[in-house]
């Protein structure tokens, strides 16, 4: 494995009644507060009032910025840094999933930055500061509560990047899994193929001696297989929400790949194919990794046989690493179907029209991957592989 240094700032807040918290981590940094959340379905819920209450009982004052998207938008950014930087906002909470976190975390760094946040994202300019945020998780997905990164998208271009900083760590965030309940089917089956992409995307490198990184994805992939169909026959069920959310904030931050980098180039394809067609991430992502994989299993046979033989309990008798690893990326793309992920581009009215387009919005900083470089023939092939 390579030399590493792990650091991650997060403080950790799990489980039921821990909203209370806000009580004790707020106040230390101001009383300017603006919230950022979604499309009003923690209205529905009763979190946002739970939420409002816990605020002011420590006196401070709220702000508010509604309505962030499923894919945020540069826009809605925007509207955040000019309330932040107009009302003097001393800290930001975000309350929601993934998406809410990752356009607070280009807020808070829009903030302190003197031109157009999409600077950062586009890395015209570095974060270099932030003001200081924490989040209530509402949806086991991304692991955004515990990590710098953050997607954005811009649609009047229809550009969708990643993007962060080591001042974009949040300070602390609440996870209580009865905040998931309310997660829809379809959300919760997003949300795991999404946990599930990130693990892969660690799995596969390059790098020799990594058996204990290795269990442990292996572990982490095998605990949300299992939990998984419990989960979605049950959606109010504690413990495997609890399990479930849990797992999607140890699948991304950086417990799980110290010492080397995985690919990620399955992400890039993914943002592509969202910023022109504004479909869910974990829906494509279910559809694109299977190919991805299938793409490059000759790069190193092994590793995918490993990952077949370990976690989908293939049989690698009297086969070669080829075949095995073959029949393991079929049970993955089995498994996902399964519990009701899309297989298809077609399954979301996406034909091949669109193919160089999408190509060209993954290929805008060249050849991309770390188990191996996807080059423009290669972004195409996997998106017509996958139509």
């Amino acid at each position: 494995m390579e030399n590493f240094t792990f650091w991650n700032p997060t403080k950790l807040i799990f489980g039921k009644g821990q909203l209370e918290q806000l009580k004790k981590e707020v106040p230390s940094y101001g009383k300017k507060v603006l919230l950022v959340y979604g499309g009003g379905s923690i209205k529905r819920s009763g979190l946002y009032d739970q939420v409002i209450n816990c605020l002011s009982e420590i006196d401070v004052q709220v702000f508010e910025l509604p309505g962030v998207e499923p894919n945020p938008r540069i826009s809605t950014a925007r509207k955040g840094v000019e309330i932040c930087k107009t009302e003097g906002i001393d800290f930001i909470l975000a309350v929601g999933g993934g998406s809410v976190i990752d356009c607070t975390k280009l807020i808070a760094a829009g903030a302190k930055y003197e031109g157009d946040a999409w600077d950062l994202v586009v890395k015209k300019a570095f974060a270099r500061e932030a003001l200081p945020f924490g989040t209530v998780l509402t949806l086991a997905a991304t692991g955004s509560e515990m990590n710098s990164g953050s997607v954005i998208t811009n649609w009047e271009t229809n550009e969708k990047y990643g993007w962060g900083s080591a001042v974009t760590f949040p300070k602390f965030s609440i996870l209580d899994p009865v905040n998931t309940y309310t997660v829809p089917r379809n959300q919760t089956i997003y949300g795991i193929v999404d946990m599930m992409s990130h693990v892969l995307e660690h799995y596969f490198h390059l790098e020799e001696n990594t058996d204990f990184q290795d269990r442990m994805c292996e572990s982490l992939l095998t605990t949300v297989m299992e939990t998984a169909p419990k989960l979605l026959a049950d959606l109010e069920n504690y413990e495997h929400r609890a399990t479930i959310l849990y797992s999607g904030t140890m699948a991304l931050n950086g417990i799980l790949n110290m010492g080397y980098r995985g690919d990620w180039a399955t992400h890039n394809l993914e943002h592509a194919v969202s910023a022109v067609y504004d479909i869910p991430h974990g829906g494509g992502l279910a559809i694109l990794f299977p190919h991805w994989m299938k793409h490059n299993l000759n790069v190193k046979p092994e590793r995918f046989m490993q990952l077949a033989v370990r976690v989908f309990g293939v049989n690698p008798e009297g086969k070669t690493a080829t075949e095995t690893g073959l029949e393991g990326i079929q049970k993955l793309r089995d498994f996902w179907s399964s519990i009701g992920a899309p297989a298809r581009l077609a399954d979301y009215d996406i034909d091949d029209s669109k193919v160089e387009l999408m190509a060209d919005k993954a290929m805008v900083y060249g050849e991309f991957g770390n188990f191996t470089k996807l080059n423009r023939e290669d972004v195409l092939s996997i998106y017509r592989e996958s139509l």
